[in-house]
């Protein structure tokens, strides 16, 4: 027989899955003999039973419920439902698997009806009794009946203006009163309060079960990436009362300090309250310090048990806890919520202090959260105080000010008279690429966490936010507007990566510096992960950047990236959209030259570690101009009419680009491309192995679909890197040429590909948008319905798909290692980067994954978390 409630004795705090984890911190407390409330925990179990059928309670619940609060009744020695003796009062509290503060729902002091209130003002006073009995009756209307608390909030303050009284000061019969008019509110929402204490309690364990669904409670799942199928567990407890005199207070408290992880109890109380009066702001509590002067031994006792309970637990703990009348009581206990900074602080010193490993410490800090180590943030009280705007997606982290531009040429322009922008596009595109570098933070309204804007400014490290929709962006009339609020060119703005927040006007940061808390953590992290971590990068500031960071070499560096300059981007247009060989070597010989350098400066940073080289990837008209005064720049520039221009680019179009002339399908029907591009690698590598530094060059070809594509290009590669080595009279040192795998058909031939690729990585962005058919630019206008309605539980451009996506490259690994056995096989999309995906990727067993420089960090702390959890599972 499935058994539905637990006493606090029966549990413990292994149990979080079945009785939550209050419950099972309350079942812990109570068996480490701490003073706690006696109570019962009726299981998650019967709360997904109801969710699924209503009739459950009143079919296999409440007979449990009644003998429960039968027991409960004995062990107090108090009375629930009867009006002679002394009276039991319960709170009904929440608690799910995972803590999730404020998101669902409590009731306090149940079990008063109006004959049992006369009693309790007879056995206490009436001040307490009464104050009481109004906080359930506005809790009980809030969380069974959803009646609004600011009905109650008005009514009382009119009450006590009318009567020019303090509550302290009302007679019985005016607080009778007083509760005859919270009544009223009851009527007019055709509402009635049960008189009945069981019929009560019946009524507020169902709407606790019902506020698991509420919608804060599912946004902050969304958000903390929580299960919507756990189900929540409810809490009955003997109430004890905070209000009860001024011998009485109640308080929450830290075992330290949540905000910096210095070891010292942090924390606020009240005299003369209950819990919800330290949160709700009514009053302004003391500071923990104060309880010792104000109550000696309860803060002695509680200092105690503080102690107590972090030594158990091993973690900082968040405590709830009452004084009644001079005596301490534990009401709950938590592993407290806590900043990036103070989450590596405290499981630092854990370990200096022997209470923890270093593999616990690997283990409690969040690789979501290294980013706000990394990044600058807002000033606390600051960001508090300004003026918001809108949200959109947290695309990357970090915080930043500056003018409004919307262009990428105004934004150069202002940047170097020396002011600080912030680029706001409808989207980006690689023509932006120069506006972007010198902006402190990108806005689009449109895109999703994968788009243009997103993917280079993470690999920028600068701050994005991206598909804002609430935003409408008239670049032309140089206007931003969101609802009443019109902003215009030059204006200041802040924007938060962190949390896809613009707020309007100038906010202070807080510069981030060097972290030797962090150095000293992933230094343990790089001791226990296998997989490798690299960087995608292609500047010499972006390597730069990556090696600081710790990675172990590049595991994509896109060349596309390097043409983008304004000089460059002239001969690449030259190039496309030349009418005769002779233009088109003119062309390649000045990008060869500044891909030379380019190598060159990226070899010499990265020395001997491994750097992949991407040979060009995107369309070619990715390169052109769309704008007619452009169009016509360009036209003079390149001596050509600008309607033939026009023309030329129009014909460059493709009715589907990301499926159409890219990738090696350019080095076949172009060779002379990806020979310039080979030759640059070579040339400068070359001169660094002449100079002492050895260089050993890895090259690979994007949108591989079929062997015969890889032999082709292989193929000429090889022969004119040989021709260079022979040119240069250098004796031929050891390179690879492997392949992107980021079509469904390269997965499913892999072993084929493995015959004659050195290496393989897989493009999880293209890769993820060819198996799904999804396009990432344009997913973020439907995903949020997708994630709203079940039908996706996240962003498969953000988290592998490993049914689907992940079981074509679990199949090309196999496939590949069965050819080559050591075959190194490596990650460079944006899921690289991703913690959930990590662990995936490990269990596939691939060699190493590569994210933007400023995701290694959190990358190489996953890692090792991949492999403690495989531990543990």
């Amino acid at each position: 027989m499935t058994k539905w409630i637990y006493s606090f004795e029966e549990g413990s705090a292994n149990d979080k899955a079945l009785l939550g984890g209050k419950g099972a911190n309350l079942a812990e407390m109570s068996n480490l003999g701490l003073p706690v409330p006696p109570g019962f925990t009726i299981t998650t179990e019967s709360c997904i039973k109801f969710l699924e059928n209503p009739d459950f309670f009143d079919s296999s619940l409440k007979d449990h419920v009644l003998k429960a609060i039968t027991i409960l009744e004995r062990k107090t020695n108090k009375s629930f439902n009867g009006e002679n003796s002394d009276l039991l009062l319960v709170s009904v509290r929440s608690g799910a698997k995972f803590s999730m503060p404020g998101m669902m729902d409590t009731i306090l002091n149940l079990g008063l009806n109006d004959h049992r209130t006369q009693i309790l003002a007879e056995q206490t006073n009436p001040d307490f009794a009464y104050n009481c009995y109004r906080r359930l009756l506005q809790m009980f209307a809030d969380v069974v009946y959803g009646i609004p608390k600011e009905l109650f909030d008005t009514l009382l303050e009119n009450f006590e203006k009318n009567q020019n009284k303090s509550l302290k000061e009302l007679s019985i019969a005016e607080h009778q009163d007083l509760v005859k008019q919270y009544k009223e509110i009851y009527h007019q929402e055709n509402k009635n309060f049960p008189e009945n204490p069981i019929e009560q309690l019946y009524a507020a364990i169902q709407a606790v079960f019902k506020s698991w669904n509420n919608n804060r409670a599912k946004i902050y799942r969304d958000l903390n990436h929580i299960s919507h199928d756990l189900g929540t567990a409810v809490n009955v407890q003997a109430m004890v009362f905070g209000n009860s005199d001024q011998n009485s207070g109640t308080g929450v408290c830290f075992t330290r300090n949540p905000a910096s992880g210095e070891a010292v109890l942090f924390g606020e109380f009240l005299l003369n309250a209950q819990g919800e009066d330290v949160v709700a702001g009514i009053r302004t509590p003391e500071p923990i310090a104060a309880l010792e002067k104000a109550q000696p031994q309860a803060y002695k006792a509680f200092k105690d048990y503080a102690s107590i309970l972090e030594n158990h637990y091993k973690e900082m703990q968040d405590i709830e806890f009452t004084i009644e009348k001079g005596n301490l009581y534990i009401l709950q206990t938590r592993n407290g919520k806590r900043t990036a900074k103070a989450s590596l602080k405290i499981a630092l010193d854990l370990v200096d202090q022997g209470i923890i490993s270093k593999n616990d410490a690997l283990l409690r800090v969040s690789p979501a959260s290294i980013s706000q180590l990394i990044h600058p943030v807002f000033e606390d009280t600051a960001l508090q105080k300004a003026s918001f705007i809108a949200q959109g997606l947290p695309a990357s982290p970090g915080a930043a000010t500056g003018e409004i531009v919307f262009t990428a040429d105004r934004a150069k322009e202002l940047n170097d008279l020396g002011r600080k922008v912030i680029l706001v596009r409808q989207e980006t595109s690689p023509e932006d690429i120069e506006g972007m570098v010198v902006s402190q933070a990108i806005v689009t309204s449109q895109g999703g966490m994968t788009s243009h804007a997103a993917v280079v400014a993470r690999g920028m490290g600068t701050c994005c936010v991206a598909g804002c929709g609430e935003l409408s962006i008239r670049e032309e009339c140089k206007t931003l507007s969101c609802g009443g609020l019109t902003l215009t060119e030059g204006d200041i703005i802040s924007v938060d990566g962190s949390s896809g927040c613009i707020y309007s006007g100038e906010i202070p940061t807080v510069l981030v510096e060097n972290n030797q808390d962090l150095q000293r953590l992933l230094s343990w992290a790089d001791e226990v992960a296998r997989l490798k971590v690299r960087a995608n990068a292609e500047t010499v500031k972006d390597l730069e950047t990556a090696m600081k960071f710790g990675a172990q070499g590049v595991g994509l560096a896109r060349t596309e990236h390097m043409f983008f300059g304004q000089d460059r981007i002239l001969e690449m247009r030259r190039l496309i959209l030349a009418d005769n060989e002779e233009e088109i070597k003119i062309a390649l010989k000045l990008l060869l030259h500044f891909q030379e350098e380019d190598f060159y400066q990226m070899f010499q940073a990265i020395q001997d570690k491994p750097m992949i080289i991407r040979l060009l990837d995107p369309p070619m008209h990715e390169f052109l101009p769309k704008d007619p005064q452009e169009i016509k720049l360009l036209a003079e520039k390149l001596h050509k009419s600008p309607e033939k221009l026009a023309r030329q680019i129009e014909n460059l179009q493709e009715s589907n680009p990301m499926l159409g002339h890219r990738g090696c399908r350019l080095g076949i029907t172009q060779p002379e491309i990806y020979k310039m591009q080979a030759e640059a690698i070579f040339s400068s590598a070359i001169r660094l192995h002449q100079e002492g530094l050895k260089i050993n060059p890895k090259i690979m070809i994007p949108l591989i679909a079929d062997k015969k594509e890889l032999d082709f290009v292989k193929s000429y590669l090889n022969e004119h890197i040989q021709c260079l080595f022979n040119e240069y009279e250098q004796k031929p040192f050891p390179y690879e040429i492997g392949t992107m795998i980021e079509l469904p058909r390269a997965c499913l031939t892999a072993d084929k590909l493995a015959q004659e690729a050195d290496f393989f990585s897989f493009g999880t962005n293209d890769l993820t948008q060819m198996t799904y058919g999804f396009s990432r630019d344009d997913i973020g206008k439907f995903i949020g319905h997708y994630k709203k309605k079940d039908i996706l539980s996240s962003d498969p451009f953000q988290n592998i798909d490993k049914d689907g996506v992940g079981e074509l490259m679990r199949i090309a690994v196999n496939k590949a290692r069965q050819v080559k056995p050591n075959l190194s096989i490596g990650i460079c999309g944006e899921v690289g980067g991703d913690p959930a995906s990590i662990s995936f990727f490990q269990d596939i067993e691939v060699t190493y994954v590569s994210c933007s420089p400023y995701r290694v960090p959190a990358a190489r702390l996953a890692v090792a978390q991949a492999v403690l959890q495989e531990g543990k599972n």
